[in-house]
């Protein structure tokens, strides 16, 4: 059965830029919400619930039809979030380093102009959703999903993401997701997304 992993950090670690109480509501509420369903879709599955998050979300196509959205939806939902909470730091105002940044000057031309297209997707994405950065094979690209779809389904692996469902940020910025987006740069936790880049696989922790 799988278990709602702890924060990294307090609630209230990533103030003033992301408030205590959305941080509580997201983690508990949301993230706890689909290891709930989740758990719930895969009672009658005991074969699939040997299964790791990963596992289920790269064979979506071979699961019972009858669950298969729910795994998606579910899935999909623990596994972005399990990632999120740890793409986050209280070590505020980071900025990348070393091979991190030297791709993203390649890619994009500057740290700056990078910001500004991931900006530019995220205001993009229509009603709920996420923006990624991926790492395909050494070119650096920026992605979006909606709802909790996620690019592992597609064989893809996200060096950075961004959630942009109104529930992680409403509390404290309203309809102003651009307010939110550049208060979110502040406690990228870019330590571990050059760990991310660098090893290609995910953060280490339980999923």
């Amino acid at each position: 059965m799988f278990t709602l992993p702890d924060l990294p950090y307090d609630c209230a670690a990533l103030e003033p830029f992301i408030d205590t109480e959305t941080m509580r509501i997201h983690h508990d509420g949301h993230h706890g919400a689909y290891v709930k369903n989740l758990n719930e879709a895969l009672e009658n599955y005991p074969n699939l619930q040997k299964l790791k998050v990963e596992e289920l979300l790269q064979t979506l196509d071979k699961l019972p039809e009858e669950i298969r959205i729910k795994i998606r939806n579910n899935a999909g939902g623990h596994y972005n979030h399990s990632l999120f909470w740890q793409m986050l730091s209280p070590d505020k105002g980071q900025t990348p380093e070393g091979k991190l940044l030297q791709a993203i000057n390649t890619s994009f031309g500057s740290f700056d102009t990078f910001k500004e297209k991931f900006t530019q997707v995220g205001m993009g994405r229509f009603g709920s959703g996420w923006v990624w950065l991926i790492n395909n094979s050494g070119n650096l690209e920026i992605m979006d999903t909606p709802n909790q779809d996620n690019l592992i389904s597609s064989g893809k692996f996200p060096v950075l993401g961004l959630d942009v469902w109104e529930h992680a940020y409403y509390l404290k910025y309203k309809n102003k997701r651009a307010d939110y987006i550049a208060a979110w740069w502040n406690v990228v936790n870019w330590k571990g997304i050059l760990y991310n880049f660098e090893s290609r696989s995910r953060f280490p922790g339980h999923l």
